[in-house]
């Protein structure tokens, strides 16, 4: 592997769709603007230059079309990588993930392979409003035969798309808007991250923090508070939220005996809920305290810059959560 530099989120993000469209002819990009224009956020830039308008191809906005052209395509032998906007638009284009993407393997006796991969971005702190800031995952990561991945930093995410592109199943890559100017250590060789690995972001022995997306990093952050009274902070990134490394998180359950899991998403619902339950199946008796959760407020997300602040859990919310798990004495049984 190369020697890492600094790389943006964006770029990480190219950087591993140029690579392996080098790698296989077979690869190729298809969605609303990734042409000329790059893509919404500049994550396609450069690569219609580079590959052409065969390879990198602009659609009609149809999320059903654009979703539908991938599944056709990966089931005669290409793997496309198609793009949605924005989480929120998955919606509109749901009988074709859920009903052809996803069970086509299974409707075709697993003779058939799907190397299709949807990028999108979700997430709110853009002041994008309600129908361009939502967290979904829990949607995704509820339907048989998808692959959710969710990438907190440039390294997993240039890792992480390396690997949906590879994968013979549909996986859906979720990139989250305000990790978008974030930059990071990145070997320029390419590598793949398997899909389904958590990563311990930070070690430590008094409590478990479960959080993946934007929340890892505020997660890191609150973690980082608290160590200046003493309270060390496990804090584990999924990485791909289907299939899930329930093995690791259990793990560190058992070490520290208290557990919060956070995620921006909706609370209520969330797939927070599923974190926890898995936990409270593996590692009941070592628990010291309830799994807490920590989401957002059951709401669309505000325009205001103001409401949408208060909105999003952050590092001071979580941090207030921890010590809140921490004073919290187990009942005895």
């Amino acid at each position: 592997m190369s020697e890492a530099r600094k790389l943006g989120y964006v770029m990480a993000f190219n950087e591993a769709v140029k690579q392996c469209m080098e790698a296989d002819e077979r690869v190729f990009v298809a969605g609303e603007d990734v042409g000329a224009f790059g893509g919404v956020f500049g994550t396609f830039g450069g690569l219609q230059k580079k590959f052409g308008a065969r390879r990198v191809v602009d659609t009609p906005i149809s999320e059903q079309a654009i979703v539908g052209l991938g599944v056709g395509s990966a089931v005669t032998g290409l793997r496309p990588i198609v793009d949605l906007m924005f989480m929120d638009f998955m919606c509109v284009a749901l009988d074709q993930i859920v009903n052809q993407a996803a069970k086509l393997k299974y409707m075709f006796g697993g003779t058939a392979t799907i190397p299709l991969t949807i990028t999108t971005t979700g997430g709110a702190g853009l002041s994008a409003a309600a129908q361009h800031s939502q967290s979904l995952e829990a949607l995704l990561v509820h339907i048989p035969g998808l692959k959710v991945v969710y990438p907190s930093n440039p390294y997993d995410m240039k890792g992480l798309m390396t690997s949906c592109i590879r994968e013979d199943n549909p996986t859906v890559m979720i990139k989250h808007k305000r990790l978008l100017g974030m930059a990071g250590e990145v070997p320029e060789a390419p590598y793949a991250i398997p899909l389904g690995t958590a990563h311990i972001a930070r070690p430590g022995r008094d409590v478990t923090v479960v959080a993946w997306g934007r929340m890892t990093n505020e997660a890191l952050a609150a973690a980082e508070q608290l160590a200046a009274e003493g309270i060390e902070c496990e804090v584990i990134d999924p990485r791909t939220l289907q299939p899930f490394d329930t093995e690791t998180v259990v793990a560190s359950a058992k070490r520290t005996n208290r557990v919060v899991v956070a995620h921006e998403a909706v609370r209520f619902g969330g797939f927070g809920a599923e974190v926890a339950a898995q936990i409270q199946e593996e590692a009941f008796d070592y628990l010291d305290a309830p799994v807490a959760r920590v989401g957002a407020p059951f709401s669309p997300v505000p325009f205001s810059p103001a409401l949408e602040q208060h909105y999003v859990p952050d590092a001071t919310t979580l941090a207030a959560q921890i010590k809140s798990v921490l004073a919290r004495p187990f009942a005895s049984r």
